[in-house]
């Protein structure tokens, strides 16, 4: 997932704490500590196109930046790619701290059914689920034994 010049690492923020956890204790192993990418956490709230819709979260994580993102190459990060709006969320964030030289994308699960042009870099599991189903990921921390992906009906509205 990190190639060379890629020293800072991000992950797009839909409480997916276990996930940086995760990555950190792997960038750990992998890169002695004056080598390690930096991770940090992209908060979407204020640039999501459904506000009207779906209202700002009343808790939420800021968005923590440990780096200059400027002539940088950035990875986010994130657990399911679908329409494509949170990824175009999530650029704009990043964009609002810098200009980054490369930004690449990193997904868990690429279920299909794109509505922007977003393509995922790196992709752990591809499937196709439909318009009706949910595509969840759920991570332990400390145990991947116990890591689980679930395609299910999503909850219909009323």
């Amino acid at each position: 997932m990190v190639v060379t010049e890629k020293d800072k690492l991000f992950y797009q923020n839909i409480s997916l704490q276990k996930l940086l956890y995760r990555l950190q204790l792997l960038l750990r192993e992998l890169y002695p500590e004056a080598a390690r990418p930096r991770t940090g956490i992209i908060d979407i709230s204020f640039h999501r196109d459904d506000i009207g819709r779906n209202p700002i979260p009343k808790e939420f994580t800021p968005t923590l930046i440990p780096i200059d993102v400027t002539g940088a190459t950035v990875i986010l990060v994130d657990d399911v790619l679908q329409s494509g709006r949170t990824i175009k969320a999530a650029l704009d964030e990043l964009f609002d701290h810098g200009r980054p030289a490369k930004v690449e994308l990193a997904v868990l699960v690429d279920r299909g059914g794109r509505t922007l042009p977003v393509a995922a870099d790196y992709i752990g599991l591809t499937l196709q689920a439909g318009p009706d189903e949910k595509v969840t990921v759920v991570l332990h921390s400390t145990d991947p034994s116990h890591d689980a992906i679930t395609v299910a009906a999503a909850p219909r509205k009323s």
